[in-house]
């Protein structure tokens, strides 16, 4: 999904160009960002490149201990994001390894980013709840009591023990 709208966005709008969508709500405006967030170190886009790298070497290891639903999801929707964007470093311009991630979608008072980012960040958020929540990889739940406490057990089981 995130190849195909970036490679729509890089068909039908030029650098800099913003188009209205929804008004001042939403807009597509390409541009290409080297950095982080917010374009943050834009000067070396090899260091992301390098974080990606690992953060989908990581998910993939971790990948072997998942049996929850959400940590799959999360982890799964941050891993395709991280590819997204390091595609784009790894062959984009200016160079190989130094790329420029090709960012289109534009809210108020928001850098533009794309549909990686936003996997990202979703995915981000769920594995913030699922830690909260005390849900581990394998999918047992962390207990305020004993320790864990196996998959099968509900908030129900767990209240009446």
């Amino acid at each position: 999904m995130d190849f195909i709208t970036k490679q729509v966005a890089l068909s039908r709008l030029n650098p800099g160009e913003s188009v209205e969508v929804v008004g001042e709500l939403l807009r597509f405006t390409l541009v290409f960002n080297t950095g982080a967030a917010f374009s943050i170190g834009s000067d070396i886009p090899w260091v992301f490149f390098l974080i990606a790298t690992g953060v989908v070497g990581y998910i993939i290891v971790m990948a072997r201990r998942l049996r929850s639903v959400g940590w799959g999801l999360a982890l799964g929707m941050i891993l395709g994001g991280a590819c997204g964007n390091l595609i784009d470093r790894a062959v984009r311009d200016p160079a190989p390894l130094h790329g420029a991630v090709v960012d289109w979608i534009h809210l108020p008072y928001w850098p533009v980013f794309n549909v990686a980012d936003s996997s990202i960040v979703v995915g981000g958020v769920l594995a913030v709840v699922l830690a909260f929540k005390g849900i581990n990889l394998d999918g047992t739940v962390e207990s305020d009591d004993s320790g864990e406490h196996g998959p099968e057990d509900t908030s129900d089981q767990q209240e009446r023990s």
